[in-house]
């Protein structure tokens, strides 16, 4: 037997016995406060000392009768045939009570020195005990079932939240799975273009991608990453697109100091950034321009993605991309109602993307 389990089933004799002791002072005080009310006197000594006696004894028969009540839950098999089997222990575990009593009682007996017969005190203890005997068991039986039945709910649950733990973090990976080709795909067609172009570009460009996808592949596959890392990765993602738009792109990335140690979702900018790409830089001929913001507020990190296009139509988008309908299901995935997705017109031309999450500076 290791030390560990030895440790275990002490502390449980422990609390079994402290839980005993407690149930038998509890009953001491009462008896010592009843027979002085009526008139017997008897001392705090006597009344422990009877009580303990009397509930050391149900302490050690509790014993059997927990596993009696594992043995034959309620739910297990006929439920007649159950009842039958605890009302035959019960009235053995009453009269076992009133044998192992009355042999204490022997005991108390012989070492004050006035033995009494065993017969003398069996029989008062059957007809005064008996039928509380069988109440006792029933409260036994009672408690140890309400005891097993938090357990199993406590293990349940626990089991539950596992589940949704384990079940999110399946639905994040398949979105970061979805989202990771759509990405790739659009890089290799803007290369394949360049490749009748400006072939020396299209080589930056793939030297660029393997970088990026280097990157991607030492990276573990969390839900969430520093936005040092984020902010990293899509430097080099705007380096491709740099390439791609030559002179028509300006980027600007503005981090405040301690927002930049902030945990964000994996690859939440870059499809934001992908899209005001598509639609705020890449149907004009003008120069685009492409801002990226982030700052703390009200205990909320704040992202936005910027650009200088047409912005949103005043009849709405027709729908979502890819990139937007997947970062709207893995923010609700992550963050439930603590988070808010938002696309606006700015004020001076063009989208903003604003991303507003719980702010931390560590994994949960």
């Amino acid at each position: 037997m290791s030390a560990r389990s030895t440790t275990q089933k002490l502390l449980s004799l422990s609390g079994w016995t402290a839980v005993w002791t407690l149930v038998g002072l509890a009953i001491a005080s009462e008896i010592y406060l009843s027979s002085n009310f009526l008139g017997r006197s008897i001392s705090w000594g006597e009344a422990i000392s009877d009580s303990l006696e009397d509930w050391y004894v149900y302490g050690i028969l509790a014993i059997p009768v927990t596993w009696m009540a594992r043995r034959f839950p309620p739910e297990r098999g006929t439920r007649w045939i159950t009842a039958a089997i605890h009302l035959g222990a019960a009235l053995v575990f009453s009269l076992v009570y009133i044998t192992l009593r009355a042999a204490v009682g022997k005991i108390d007996s012989m070492i004050v020195g006035e033995p009494t017969p065993f017969g003398d005190i069996f029989h008062p203890l059957l007809v005064r005990t008996f039928p509380f005997n069988l109440l006792v068991y029933g409260v036994i039986i009672s408690v140890s079932h309400a005891l097993d039945y938090y357990g199993k709910y406590n293990e349940q649950t626990v089991q539950t939240l596992e589940l949704e733990k384990h079940l999110t973090e399946a639905r994040l990976q398949a979105l970061l799975h979805q989202l990771k080709p759509h990405f790739l795909f659009n890089t290799l067609n803007g290369i394949a273009s360049l490749m009748h172009t400006d072939v020396e570009a299209a080589d930056k460009m793939l030297v660029r991608l393997s970088e990026l996808l280097r990157i991607t592949m030492s990276q573990t596959g969390a839900p969430k990453t520093t936005l040092r890392e984020e902010v990293a990765f899509l430097e080099r993602y705007l380096d491709i697109e740099k390439i791609r738009f030559r002179n028509r792109l300006q980027t600007v990335i503005d981090i405040e100091g301690e927002a930049i140690d902030a945990m964000v979702p994996s690859l939440i900018l870059q499809p934001m950034v992908e899209n005001a790409m598509r639609h705020g830089v890449e149907p004009h001929a003008k120069s685009g321009l492409i801002e990226l913001k982030a700052r703390r507020q009200d205990g909320n990190l704040v992202l936005t993605v910027s650009d200088n296009g047409a912005g949103i139509p005043k009849e709405g988008l027709k729908r979502e991309g890819i990139g937007v309908a997947n970062t709207r299901a893995r923010l609700s995935e992550l963050y439930g109602d603590r988070q808010k997705f938002e696309l606006v017109n700015r004020p001076e031309g063009g989208m903003c993307v604003r991303i507003t999450i719980p702010f931390s500076t560590s994994t949960p």
